[in-house]
Parts: C-alpha cells; sequence; structure tokens
C-alpha cells in the first residue's frame, strides 16, 4: 500500500525502504517476486517504485477491481 500511495503523489518518486525492513526475509522475497513480474523498478537495493504494471496489479489484487469486472 505504500508503494501504491506513493505512485500516486508521484509516479516517478523512488521509495526507500528502511534498510532493517530490507533485512527481513518476507520482504526481501516479496520484493524480488514483484521485480521478477516487472512490477516494481529498483534503482538500488530497497530504492524503488511501482512500475505502471505493478500499480494496476495493485488496484486488481488489493482493492479488488478485477472481482467487480467480473460481477
Amino acid at each position: 500500500m505504500l508503494l501504491t500511495k506513493h505512485y500516486e503523489e508521484d509516479w516517478r518518486r523512488l521509495v526507500e525502504i528502511p534498510q532493517p525492513l530490507m533485512e527481513t526475509q518476507p520482504v526481501r522475497a516479496a520484493i524480488a517476486e514483484l521485480r521478477d513480474e516487472e512490477y516494481v523498478e529498483e534503482r538500488d537495493r530497497g530504492v524503488l517504485r511501482l512500475s505502471p504494471e505493478g500499480y494496476l496489479m495493485c488496484q486488481k489484487e488489493v482493492l479488488g477491481f478485477e472481482r467487480w469486472a467480473r460481477a
């Protein structure tokens, strides 16, 4: 949700994930998966932003837009 909020404010802005958070396995794994799917663009480790595809994915998954489209 943090990345979505920043994308909506300024899609060009990179977000820096705090180093202690980047050291946790779940966060590293999630970012790696998002990067592999090209949902985030990463400048340096932990400095990233959503890609347009990533933003759309968040809208569909988190907010349930896909579910509404099927109804």
